[in-house]
């Protein structure tokens, strides 16, 4: 299948740090862990590795420092078809993301320091305006400055590219930003951070997806994990189910997954549903697997599951 038109994505690399416990220590406690896994991060990061082992002629846009970190990145990209277009921060250093993995039921709790990737800049992004131009689709996400995110966001919107903005982590946003999005993707708790609405089904997804479309989105997207995700806008609501690719192992990089997905699929001209319904099956294969960028499916994967479903 043709990669389609080239994506761009504004993001965050950070090295992950994952430990394996029974459950969480308490201040002041130690506990014995279960595992230790070193490995590459970072949700920019990661929709880039998605996207491109799905194929798509993909560019990733970051700060990183110079250090080893730095270097498991470019490997990491190099080894998913991924372009880089990095701005080397000697004075900082790469990003690194504390994992904590509970071993009965692979939920997560983390802490990223995003490093030389706080230092990008609106200067940044104009200094890089003309690959943002040359995409069809540009994302980004919010654990690079807001500012730089906004400022790609405008510099794409004026180009007439495709733009999706994965608000993750939450932020509380500027109201100009809405606007600028053809798609947003939160996910339950960042529906809720974003609009103040509770999403615990379906119809408060509706709800939440309400009230971000009236902000002035193009086009709500809530994934919903287990209960798969929403497509919303002012003409049509479709509830896409989770694609299921066998057991749960972790949940961590589903949400970069999806994303990753979509954009793959938009650039390539699939219409929305169907791009949601493909985003389904890379995040549903992306959880039978430990790690996140590592556990990104290829394109043959995600078509064979697609064909089973």
């Amino acid at each position: 299948m043709a990669a389609g038109k080239p994506v761009v994505i504004l993001g965050v690399f950070v090295a992950d740090t994952a430990y394996r416990a029974n459950r969480q220590p308490r201040m002041g406690e130690t506990i014995l862990g279960n595992s230790f896994k070193l490995g590459p991060g970072g949700k920019g990061s990661n929709q880039a590795v998605a996207a491109g082992k799905l194929g798509a002629d993909i560019t990733f846009l970051t700060r990183l420092g110079v250090d080893a970190f730095a270097d498991m990145a470019k490997q990491t990209w190099n080894g998913a078809g991924v372009k880089s277009a990095v701005i080397d921060t000697p004075d900082s250093y790469t990003g690194a993301a504390y994992i904590f993995v509970e071993e009965g039921t692979g939920n997560n709790a983390i802490i990223v320091c995003p490093g030389a990737a706080m230092l990008i800049s609106p200067a940044d992004i104009e200094a890089h305006s003309d690959l943002i131009r040359s995409a069809g689709v540009f994302v980004t996400q919010l654990e690079q400055p807001i500012a730089a995110a906004l400022k790609a966001l405008e510099i794409a919107r004026g180009a007439g590219v495709t733009t999706i903005l994965n608000p993750a982590p939450a932020a509380s946003l500027p109201d100009g930003i809405y606007a600028l999005c053809d798609y947003v993707t939160p996910n339950e708790s960042e529906a809720e951070g974003l609009t103040g609405i509770s999403v615990s089904s379906v119809d408060d997804a509706r709800r939440a997806a309400d009230a971000l479309l009236a902000k002035g989105v193009g086009t709500v997207i809530v994934t919903l994990g287990e209960k798969g995700a929403l497509l919303h806008t002012k003409d049509r609501s479709e509830h896409v189910a989770a694609v299921n690719a066998g057991p749960v192992v972790e949940t961590t990089g589903a949400g970069d997954a999806f994303n990753g997905g979509l954009a793959a699929a938009l650039a390539r001209g699939v219409e929305p549903l169907e791009a949601v319904r493909f985003a389904c099956a890379v995040a549903g294969i992306s959880v039978t697997r430990h790690g996140t960028a590592p556990s990104m499916p290829t394109l043959q994967e995600v078509e064979e599951l697609l064909a089973r479903a």
